[in-house]
């Protein structure tokens, strides 16, 4: 079943929060949607770290100590939508049934921290 926001807020120094249709709302950094991004790149970084927590992170999932933005914003029909980020990443598609597989509240774990440089 298709889960629907109501509502979306983008903040684009803070992050997204999504008022779902149940009710319920959603919070998630810019940092949180960045580490967790569905695209293939982001994966295989994931996979990677799980793997060997030392791995090397390439350059593009660094920021240079610039603070992590949203840029932009755009919504893909009436399933998704895509995030464009400061560090160049906008690949990934953020569908409503993904976010609400991710959304922080819900997680048992949270993802390791971002390090902060």
């Amino acid at each position: 079943m298709l889960t629907k926001p109501q509502h979306l807020d983008i903040k684009r120094d803070r992050g997204l929060t999504v008022e779902w249709a149940d009710g319920t709302t959603s919070f998630y950094s810019v940092a949180y949607l960045r580490k967790w991004s569905p695209s293939a790149e982001a994966r295989e970084l994931r996979d990677q770290l799980a793997r060997n927590p030392l791995a090397v992170l390439p350059k593009s999932a660094m920021s240079d100590g610039k603070p992590l933005t949203i840029v932009d914003a755009e919504f893909v029909g009436h399933y998704a939508i895509k995030i464009h980020f400061s560090d160049g990443h906008d690949t990934g598609l953020y569908s409503w049934d993904y976010l609400r597989e991710i959304d922080p509240a819900n997680r048992r774990t949270e993802p390791p921290r971002e390090s902060q440089g």
